[in-house]
């Protein structure tokens, strides 16, 4: 019927309402609840797309980080440029979606970036290292010294050869303090003994990874030298910036005895080498260990007061400052001063990336810009990872960053702004407002640093805030300006009294911190966290603080996840090293159970942080549930009812292989420091050094079965080679 045709344009084209009735899956797609909903979050939720370009870079590079081989990171690039060609190409969204486009390009762009800077970096710096463990005399040329009494040694960076082969490399090797000389310093080629090994990877699944660093620093091997050392070629006094900085160091430990003096050369010079492993301890415990690490803090402190000194001096000269913008000046006197503490403190990476952060505060104090914000973070963590992509990975980037932002994200919200607006009120008043606002993001900052502190270190200060409530300004403002004093009247020989004043102040920081760190409950103790884990804990905090009203609310969601993860997250019952020597139990009582009562502070430090225990270990052989010989300790573990028989080797003695066999038999899981013969067949993982070689060390869960392996994080890095024999 007539009435039934379908209706036809004169036209001959279609209308936009009849094409979405024809072909409705373009009006699915133009009105997608999807692409709506975030275009019109994008709009309202007061996006600033400063930081979010440096989370994007950071991203990449973690992905490059956190993903295995060239093939995987080919496919970010790809799946990077195909977002950008479609957005860039297509007429999609071109009208509706114009945030969600631009935020789709500029995160695509910036996540290939983060993956191409990494990359580029480990291809540019990294070096393959030694093939094995050796033993060899080397000719080098030192690079770096540096001195540590507290551990009665001096660390060397030399430039030489690889016996065997004469590849140039550089290592790290630890002179004993016994075999120092005055002419073994930067410059001077000598002739030494060495015992070299290759960059050790993770001792366990989750630990510190000393290859990955190496790789970065360009460190072929480490070791230790062994005997007295020939200088082959002095060069006098050596580099006058590094022989300021033993100066300096040495000038005040001359002025100031004990424990407060290697706390104030560390201020001073950065030289950290002096303090006390107990000292460091505590700081580390009572959340102070910042306050030694030349950092954001000291930097500031160095600048602000350079600034304001030189803004109040300039002032008090009518004739300049009614012709010169004197802002831009004191800010050319701030970085001067900024730079050359850098340069004496050692010019270490962090204290550089602090640098360059207080550097842009003053250029925005000096152009009228507001100094604190997201943005010039933004800019500096952005210098930061293009220099230095590795320092993402690092516990020191991480946590200096993310005290900033919390911070600026703490201070520029709504209530706190308010909650700190001028009032008519009594200095009584004022003073509490402010106190209890120091105490507030003194809190902020702690729970922010803990997941990072729990991750890197397993371990983490909870009174912190507490204590840097009262630490940050006595350092800030009191004991920084003594030193800065004192130095000053030394020139004429009347500093002695501002040194006692020094000396007080920093007996009282350490006093804080050893009271601190005293504490019931003062520390937080927790295995090994996952990756996973703490990326959602990273998310989370930087959605937090990086969109603006209820919209940061939903950064709680992964934050809450992963703090429930870490809560129902299951320990591992059996850790073993990569070497397959050092065994630590879970589970049974309230101490480790450990193979070996070793010598090694490393493996017991590592197995401790790995179990989340504190304490001296146990051995196997004094431990009741375990039957030790010589050669073997053989001990039952139940979990969830089951039994699970273990055999530790103990010994490198040969045992009748037959026996051997009917040994390995009756286990489930056999372990060993050497390579057992084929014969041996446990019920369930034979580890020893041949299968350890290439899976690392282990993580063993009993009740489901599970192992968790070094190899499995390491992907194909130039960093990790596992042995083939």
């Amino acid at each position: 019927m007539a009435g039934d045709a379908p209706f036809v344009p004169l036209s001959g084209e279609e209308t936009e309402d009849d094409a979405a009735v024809q072909r409705p899956w373009r009006k699915y797609l133009r009105l997608s609840s999807v692409g709506d909903a975030m275009e019109r979050f994008l709009g309202t939720a007061g996006l600033d797309r400063g930081p979010w370009v440096a989370v994007g870079l950071a991203a990449g590079i973690a992905l490059w980080f956190g993903l295995s081989d060239a093939l995987e990171w080919g496919a970010v690039l790809g799946i990077c440029g195909i977002i950008v060609a479609s957005v860039v190409f297509s007429r999609w969204g071109r009208d509706n979606f114009v945030h969600l486009r631009s935020a789709l390009v500029i995160m695509a762009i910036m996540i290939a970036a983060g993956v191409v800077v990494a990359w580029e970096r480990s291809v540019v710096v990294g070096v393959e290292p030694i093939a094995h463990p050796m033993t060899a005399t080397v000719e080098a040329r030192i690079l770096e010294r540096d001195e540590q009494p507290a551990l009665q040694r001096v660390r060397l960076v030399l430039a030489t050869r690889e016996p065997g082969n004469g590849r140039a490399i550089k290592i790290r090797v630890n002179l004993p303090e016994a075999y120092d000389q005055s002419a073994i310093r930067e410059g001077a080629i000598i002739r030494a003994k060495v015992r070299l090994m290759p960059p050790a990877p993770p001792m366990l699944p989750g630990a510190y990874n000393f290859a990955r660093t190496a790789w970065f620093n360009g460190f072929a091997a480490t070791g230790n030298v062994i005997g007295a050392v020939q200088v082959l070629q002095d060069v006098g006094s050596g580099g006058w910036l590094t022989g300021m900085q033993r100066s300096l160091s040495a000038h005040v430990r001359g002025h100031i005895d004990g424990s407060p003096g290697t706390i104030a050369a560390a201020l001073a010079s950065g030289d950290r080498g002096a303090i006390a492993e107990r000292d460091e301890q505590a700081m580390r415990d009572s959340g102070l260990t910042h306050l030694l690490s030349i950092s954001g803090l000291h930097v500031s402190a160095v600048i602000g007061a350079a600034y304001l000194l030189a803004i109040r001096l300039l002032a008090a000269w009518p004739w300049l400052a009614l012709r010169v913008r004197l802002p831009l000046l004191a800010a050319g006197v701030g970085a001067i001063c900024g730079v050359g503490y850098t340069l004496l403190t050692g010019a270490e990476v962090p204290t550089i990336r602090s640098c360059v952060g207080a550097i842009l505060v003053l250029l925005a104090l000096a152009l009228g810009r507001d100094p604190l914000s997201l943005r010039m973070v933004a800019v500096a963590a952005i210098v930061v990872l293009l220099l230095w992509p590795e320092a993402l990975v690092g516990p020191s980037f991480q946590m200096s960053f993310a005290a900033v932002i919390a911070i600026i994200a703490l201070h520029s919200a709504a209530p706190v702004r308010a909650f700190l607006a001028p009032k008519e009120e009594g200095r009584v008043k004022w003073i509490m407002r402010r106190a209890a606002m120091l105490l507030i993001t003194g809190l902020v900052i702690e729970l922010a640093l803990m997941p990072i502190g729990l991750f890197h270190f397993h371990r983490a200060g909870v009174y912190g805030a507490l204590a840097n409530v009262a630490a940050i300004p006595l350092t800030t403002f009191i004991t920084m300006p003594l030193i800065a004093v004192a130095l000053v009247l030394d020139l004429v020989g009347l500093g002695a009294p501002i040194w006692w004043l020094v000396g007080k102040s920093l007996e009282l920081l350490l006093a804080i911190a050893h009271w601190t760190a005293s504490q019931p409950g003062a520390v937080t103790r927790m295995p090994s966290m996952p990756p996973l884990v703490f990326v959602l804990f990273a998310g989370g905090g930087l959605w937090l603080a990086l969109w603006r009203g209820h919209a940061r609310l939903f950064g709680l969601i992964p934050v809450a996840t992963a703090t429930v993860l870490v809560q129902v997250g299951d320990l591992p019952d059996v850790l073993i090293s990569g070497d397959g020597r050092h065994v630590g139990i879970l589970g049974e009582g309230d101490r480790l159970l450990v193979l070996r009562d070793s010598r090694s502070s490393y493996a017991r430090d590592n197995l401790l942080e790995l179990s989340g225990m504190d304490g001296d270990p146990l051995p196997f052989d004094q431990w009741p549930g375990a039957s030790c010989s010589r050669d073997f300790c053989s001990l039952t573990l139940v979990r969830d009812g089951h039994p699970h028989h273990i055999l530790a080797a103990r010994s490198h003695m040969r045992v009748e292989e037959r026996a051997l066999a009917a040994a390995c038999e009756r286990a489930d899981i056999v372990i060993a420091d050497r390579s057992l013969p084929h014969s041996c067949h446990p019920r369930w993982l034979k580890a020893d050094r041949r299968s350890l070689s290439k899976s690392g060390g282990l993580a063993i869960y009993l009740a489901d079965h599970r192992i968790r392996t070094v190899a499995e994080t390491q992907g194909d890095h130039g960093w990790w080679k596992p042995r083939t024999d």
